[in-house]
């Protein structure tokens, strides 16, 4: 199969079951953010390869099942309303998200004011990813077709996870937050 179609020469592409569309339209404006969240998050999980601490091996795993989930959130947000999607997101996976933030907030220190985005580069990277999910979230709202509602409570969920996250390796990695200074 060769990388290159030539079919979005002109400014469109394929909703999947081949649907044409402007790649302007919202539904690619919100999966293309998702890849774009999904690549960030890669890129944190690069910058651990090389870090040592205690639970990394369950934190890489988790966060690899985030990416296979967010890329499964853009297939359901590329399928055209009214069209069977092949993979379905449910419950269990927010219910997932919602344990991890859980389990890794009872490590932190609590939250005392607004911190500022950064620290070690896997954290500051999972920040980043975070407010990418966020626009995401923001764009599938967008979409004026009827989409799974579990999307967007995904979507609202892994930017909690990935917020959490990025304090978590931050910690993990022995970086110090910095508060917002009023």
């Amino acid at each position: 199969m060769k990388i290159y179609t030539k079919s979005g020469d002109k400014g469109t592409t394929s909703l999947v079951y081949g649907t044409r569309v402007s790649k302007k339209d919202q539904r690619v404006e919100a999966y293309g953010t998702c890849d774009e969240a999904n690549s960030m998050i890669g890129l944190g999980l690069s910058y651990i390869k090389a870090e040592y601490f205690d639970g990394k091996e369950e934190f890489e795993e988790f966060l690899h099942k985030v990416q296979t989930i967010l890329f499964h959130v853009g297939a359901e947000l590329a399928t055209p309303s009214g069209k069977e999607v092949k993979w379905k997101l449910d419950e269990t996976h927010i219910k997932e998200l919602e344990d991890q933030i859980d389990r890794m907030d009872g490590s932190l220190t609590p939250l005392r004011n607004f911190i500022l985005p950064g620290g070690q580069p896997a954290g500051a990277a999972l920040h980043t990813a975070r407010t990418i999910v966020r626009r995401a979230e923001r764009e599938a709202v967008g979409i004026d077709e009827n989409i799974n509602p579990l999307v967007l409570s995904y979507l609202n969920r892994l930017s909690d996870y990935l917020f959490v996250a990025g304090r978590y390796i931050n910690q993990q990695l022995g970086e110090q937050e910095k508060n917002l200074h009023e």
